[in-house]
C-alpha cells in the first residue's frame, strides 16, 4: 500500500500487490479500492501484478472539496501509472470507474496500455438528452443528490439493499455482509466528492473518448442492470470502440463483480489471455 500526491496536493491512496503484467482497477461510485478485493486476490493468484486506488474524495484518499470530475479522475490515474512506471497495463473499470478508464485512455494516450475492460460502465452517456433518448432523465440524478444531502448514511443503506446488487428482485437472496461492506466503503469517503460525483458520472459524454481508443476493450454489461441501463450503455460503447467486444449477461445486477465474481473473473481472464 502507498500514496501519491497529485499536482493540486491531493493524496491518492493505492494498493500494489505482486509482480508480472499489471492490472489497474478503477472502482465505482461511491466506493473504494476495497470493492476489488475478490478480483485482486484472484488475478494475483494468476500471476498478475494488481493495483487499485481510491479515487480522490473516496476511501482513504484526500477529501478534497473540488476536482470531482472525469478530467481530474483521469489525471489522477495517469499520475499513478506514471509514478509506478507501468507498461503494458490492463485497465479495468466498474461503473464510474469505467468512465475514468475511458477518459484516461482518450486524454493521456495508450502508450502504457495493453487492453482494457469496462464492467457495468457509465459510458457513453447516462443522462437523457435529445441525442441520447435512451438515457435516464436528469431528475433521477437530482433525486440521488437530494437523498445524499438529506441523509447519506440512510441512502447508502438503501442503494445496496435494493437495485445495486439486485436484492430487490424476486427470488434473490440478500446479503447483509455485502450491504454493510458497501455502506462501509461509501461512508469512508467525503460527502462533497460523492455529491459532485453524481454529476460527473451521469452528465459526462464519453462518445468522442470511446472513438479515440484503439486497444482491445471488453465491454461487460447485464441486461438487468438497474443502475446503468444496458440499452444506453454497453452495446453503444462497444459499437463506438474501434476494437470493442461486447459480453452480455442475463439477470446479473450492476454490482456483478461482487455477486457473480466467479463468472466475471473467468470471463475477464479469458479476454486477457486471448
Amino acid at each position: 500500500m502507498g500514496a501519491i500526491t497529485t499536482t493540486d496536493g491531493t493524496e491518492i491512496f493505492y494498493k500494489d500487490w505482486g509482480s508480472g503484467q499489471p492490472i489497474v482497477f478503477s472502482h465505482g461510485w461511491p466506493l473504494s479500492a476495497d470493492d476489488w478485493d475478490n478480483q485482486m486476490l484472484f488475478f494475483l493468484q494468476q500471476g498478475y501484478r494488481v493495483i487499485a486506488h481510491d479515487r480522490r474524495g473516496h476511501g482513504r484518499s484526500t477529501q478534497t472539496g473540488d476536482g470531482h470530475d472525469m478530467d481530474h479522475y483521469a489525471d489522477d490515474l495517469a499520475a499513478l501509472t506514471s509514478h509506478l512506471d507501468l507498461e503494458d497495463a490492463i485497465h479495468v473499470g466498474h461503473s464510474t470507474g469505467g468512465g475514468e478508464v475511458v477518459r484516461y485512455l482518450a486524454r493521456h494516450g495508450e502508450s502504457r496500455v495493453f487492453k482494457a475492460a469496462l464492467i457495468s460502465a457509465v459510458p457513453p452517456l447516462m443522462v437523457k438528452t435529445d441525442a441520447n433518448p435512451d438515457g435516464l432523465p436528469k431528475d433521477v440524478f437530482d433525486d440521488l443528490q437530494n437523498q445524499l444531502a438529506a441523509n447519506r448514511s440512510v441512502f447508502y443503506r438503501a442503494l445496496p439493499s435494493g437495485p445495486f446488487y439486485g436484492f430487490n428482485r424476486p427470488g434473490v437472496e440478500s446479503s447483509e455482509a455485502i450491504i454493510e461492506n458497501w455502506w462501509r466503503q461509501g461512508m469512508m469517503g467525503g460527502a462533497k466528492a460523492h455529491y459532485d460525483g453524481i454529476v460527473a458520472f451521469s452528465q459526462t459524454d464519453f462518445t468522442e473518448d470511446l472513438q479515440k481508443i484503439t486497444v482491445p476493450v471488453l465491454v461487460m454489461h447485464s441486461e438487468d442492470d438497474q443502475i446503468v441501463p444496458y440499452v444506453a450503455a454497453g452495446p453503444k460503447s462497444a459499437k463506438l470502440l474501434r476494437n470493442g467486444t461486447l459480453k452480455t449477461y442475463q439477470g446479473f445486477p450492476h454490482g456483478m463483480p461482487t455477486t457473480h465474481a466467479d463468472t466475471i473473473n473467468a470471463d475477464l481472464l479469458a479476454f486477457l489471455r486471448t
